[in-house]
């Protein structure tokens, strides 16, 4: 079988949409709920296939017209085919689906997503990949499942403004750079206050005259506040010219009687690309963690203080782990600077920092965490010798968070509620924040 004729059901962790051929689950992306297409067979296994559309015979009610040229080519979307409302609701679905599968989550656990407010245009940090074709710069993103390189021209839709102008004035220089052909990727981030640090990857054998060129560049870079150039690993970032870091706030009375707060973060640290859904994120932590300023909260994976500094206004003390020692050396500075001196921050991996905590018997009520996609598996054990009542768990992936999930289960913690939040419209990435106590 090479073609098919195929009706879509709903859609799948992926971004795929799902439905049935002869029995065995199909996965076509690009593809809505309601759609009937004739698809290409582009992979076949024993339980499952894959395949591309040909043509579209009958079209989903929840269609809507792209505002990306290259979408449906470039792997940075899978979504924006959909109507936002779509999308939420298959966003819905798949978390619940994936939790009930992978940490036997009851739906009714579940809440339904908080709506970004705009899905466009929200993306503070993004990597561009750089390749020459043909003898032509090509600057994007890599096509779906491939490491060809997706030029845009005129930009990303999901990038803030202002990484979409810097975009267009780096790509300016790189033409005139001798060895293009030796910068693999541009690393883009801006400010909540609209000011662009750009991290320029050189993997070529003149560092020196590669330091020069952007030197002499920086009046070209009207959009740019700051650049620095990367040799290798993070730890081989060297500042160019220009700002280091960035920053974020969080607004006066955000949370009760809270002041204002801005956090800054540094060259190659981690921050949320969305800052106003990260608001989202803390809101939701300060109300699972339910804190009456007697309780001491640990963070674990804390980064530049995301969580800590909000929230310490509401706990008796705060101890923040975090293993990247220049974001740890950012929550310290934050801290300092927003006038909070109760926080113990820790440089180490999170299940060396718990055992820590652990052999120096401390104790914390209240644990907050928010692992990289790989999840926190290591840590849950050293979490649960705690033996906190509360934990709030923060994630960007929904298969680890269930496997986690499932973990503290066996130990004896629930979960209590769960809460998607749309980090990241267009595409199938779904952040959230899970509250677990004792059973």
């Amino acid at each position: 079988m090479t073609e098919a004729i195929i009706h879509i059901d709903s859609l799948a962790f992926g971004g795929a949409g799902f439905g049935r051929l002869d029995g065995k689950a199909c996965f076509v992306p690009f593809t809505a709920p309601g759609d009937v297409a004739r698809i290409k067979i582009t992979h076949e296994k024993t339980s499952y296939v894959e395949g591309e559309v040909l043509t579209l015979q009958e079209e989903s009610p929840q269609r809507v017209a792209s505002p990306c040229p290259v979408f449906g080519v470039c792997g940075g979307c899978t979504w924006q085919h959909l109507s936002y409302s779509a999308q939420l609701e298959a966003k819905k679905q798949i978390f619940t689906e994936t939790l009930r599968r992978f940490g036997r989550v009851d739906p009714a656990r579940i809440d339904s997503p908080v709506p970004a407010e705009h899905p466009y245009g929200y993306r503070s940090r993004a990597q561009f990949k750089v390749r020459w074709v043909g003898g032509k710069l090509h600057m994007g993103f890599y096509r779906r499942g491939s490491h060809f390189v997706v030029d845009i021209p005129v930009g990303c839709a999901l990038c803030h403004p202002m990484l979409n102008e810097a975009l267009a004035e780096i790509r300016h220089l790189l033409i005139c750079f001798a060895e293009s052909d030796r910068i693999p990727q541009v690393d883009a981030a801006v400010g909540e206050d609209g000011a662009v640090l750009i991290i320029v990857h050189y993997i070529g054998d003149s560092p020196g005259k590669a330091r020069n060129f952007f030197e002499d560049a920086q009046n070209e870079l009207t959009s740019v506040n700051g650049l620095h150039l990367q040799f290798g690993r993070k730890d081989t970032i060297e500042r160019v010219w220009g700002i280091d870091e960035l920053s974020y706030c969080f607004p006066a009375g955000f949370l009760p009687d809270l002041p204002e707060i801005s956090l800054v973060f540094s060259r190659g640290g981690f921050s949320q690309v969305n800052y106003q859904q990260n608001r989202e994120l803390v809101r939701a932590v300060h109300r699972m963690a339910c804190l009456t300023g007697s309780e001491r909260l640990l963070d674990l994976f804390c980064g530049n203080g995301n969580f800590s500094l909000p929230l310490a206004r509401y706990a008796a003390a705060v101890a923040g782990v975090e293993e990247y020692g220049p974001s740890l050396d950012d929550g310290r500075r934050n801290a300092r600077d927003n006038g909070t001196s109760a926080i113990d921050f820790i440089l180490s991996d999170a299940a060396a920092g718990v055992r820590f905590l652990v052999s120096r018997g401390d104790s914390f009520p209240v644990v907050v965490l928010d692992p990289p996609r790989t999840g926190a598996k290591e840590a849950v054990r050293e979490i649960v010798r705690l033996n906190p009542e509360r934990i709030v768990y923060v994630s960007c992936d929904p298969a680890t968070l269930g496997r986690d999930l499932g973990l503290f289960g066996k130990d004896g913690y629930a979960v209590c509620e769960s809460l998607p939040v749309d980090m990241f419209p267009q595409t199938y990435h779904i952040e959230s924040v899970t509250l677990l106590r004792k059973a």
